[in-house]
């Protein structure tokens, strides 16, 4: 059976098949891992620095051979496929740089006599499954933390993403990770319910949809997992103020395009006060408009193919139902197989679909306020609370808006801004936890309390 395939999105090309593991190599993986686990606890904190910082390095030295796996899997431009590997080598570094920090004992300061701590402990075996949209950011978010930590790692990646899976599966045991410590597998989603069962595996991470979390949840709730979910987005962009709104609509165009506007964290909802709302959605509008999507191995492309035909379809199938339901189509709407047009709605109400759904593509919403009050409203009237913008120039307004705003992240007047140390994480139907930074490192692990008399 060939359920992993790297299929071109630009061409439409099979390039290559895997087949998926049989369920001994599944049960072979999970026994592999398990066993690893203690030694791989025990190796002192300077040796696994070693390591994951070896690991970032093999990720610098092979950024051309990943990069282009990345473009042949799911579209990503060339350009911005070499910038997500570079990002990704910054993260496992971060945790490496700050190991000591991570794992060291926390003092807590006891009421009477005597001491106590907070000594943070690996869980064992995790499992991680992995998405499409960021083949080696997503992975590198979540192995380098539990890796220096001292977890074990089992990697489903996405079916469509083999060769990066593959790739990575060899940067980690070149890096020296002990056998076990990092396996693949190519698992099915039944194999992947099988491990999530299995009390040696101890926890489950999961970046994807809202069906794939809530699936995964439940499973793990059932054997009594601990579980960390990154799902859906839809972030709002929120426009009160400003003195130059040609950089602000490039931020707008920015957030909106990223990855070929299938970031879960891209501006989605464009929330324009009423004094600037003309004058941004024109300017918008025209903006998205003169960027064509194109091939995305050539530099010079700024928007490729959506992931899959299926993706594209999806888009289409939206954008249509929002227009027959009473939208108006600024721009766009169109597509050529897997390329999309970047598009823009307006006039867009809570009766229709789009309004409480996520747009995974190049396309976006405008909408119209009549004041701050009224523009939090909106942002907040959402099943999502992933991340957000804001864009004032009034300090103080920026401060109760980031506060009124239901979501896991605000950036105010910034866009394209994560960084390693900062968290990445949502509320609501987006998710249960944190990646990046120090939070990342907490998400599973012992937080064992040693009370001294």
């Amino acid at each position: 059976m060939t359920a992993y395939a790297v299929t071109n999105p630009a061409t439409g090309e099979t390039i290559a098949t895997y087949d998926t593991f049989t369920d001994s190599e599944i049960d072979d993986a999970i026994a592999r891992a398990d066993a690893a686990a203690s030694a791989w606890a025990s190796t002192p904190v300077t040796r696994r620095a070693e390591v994951i910082h070896r690991i970032a390095e093999l990720h610098r030295e092979r950024l051309d051979e990943f990069a282009t796996i990345i473009v042949k899997e799911m579209g990503k431009p060339i350009a911005a496929a070499v910038g997500e590997v570079e990002f990704a080598a910054d993260i496992i570094d971060y945790y490496a740089d700050n190991i000591e920090r991570i794992t060291g004992d926390q003092p807590i300061e006891v009421i009477g006599e005597g001491t106590g701590v907070i000594r943070r402990a690996p869980l064992g075996a995790l499992l991680g499954i992995m998405p499409w949209n960021f083949p080696a950011y997503q992975v590198a978010r979540f192995a380098a933390p539990n890796l220096a930590v001292g977890n074990t790692i089992i990697l489903k990646h996405a079916p469509q993403c083999p060769e990066s899976a593959a790739l990575l599966q060899a940067i980690y045991r070149d890096a020296g990770v002990p056998d076990g410590a990092y396996v693949n597998v190519y698992a099915t989603n039944d194999q992947a319910a099988t491990i999530i069962a299995d009390p040696r595996v101890r926890g489950v991470s999961v970046t994807g949809s809202e069906r794939a979390g809530a699936a995964v949840a439940e499973l793990a709730g059932r054997h009594l997992k601990k579980v960390a979910l990154e799902l859906g987005g839809s972030d709002p962009f929120i426009l009160l103020s400003t003195d130059d709104m040609g950089a602000t609509v490039q931020a707008a165009v920015d957030a909106r395009l990223d990855n070929n506007g299938q970031s879960c964290n891209g501006a989605k909802r464009f929330i324009v006060v009423d004094e600037l709302y003309e004058q941004f959605t024109d300017a918008f509008t025209d903006a998205l408009a003169a960027v064509t999507a194109s091939d995305p191995t050539q530099e010079e492309t700024v928007l490729g193919p959506l992931s899959s035909e299926a993706a594209a379809e999806r888009l289409q199938q939206q954008i249509d139902t929002a227009v027959a339901q009473g939208a108006t189509l600024r721009t766009g709407g169109t597509r050529k197989g897997t390329f999309f047009a970047p598009t823009v709605l307006t006039d867009v109400t809570g009766e229709m679909d789009v309004y409480r759904e996520e747009l995974f593509g190049p396309a976006a919403v405008v909408y119209r306020v009549s004041s701050e009050a009224e523009a939090v409203t909106l942002a907040n009237d959402t099943q999502f609370g992933l991340g957000s913008y804001v864009f004032t120039t009034d300090a103080a307004q920026a401060e109760r808006v980031a506060d009124a705003i239901e979501a896991g992240m605000v950036y105010v007047n910034i866009v394209g801004a994560d960084s390693p140390e900062l968290p990445f994480g949502g509320v609501k139907r987006s998710g249960t936890s944190r990646e990046l930074g120090l939070l990342a490192a907490d998400e599973f692990v012992n937080k064992k309390l040693i009370r001294t008399a």
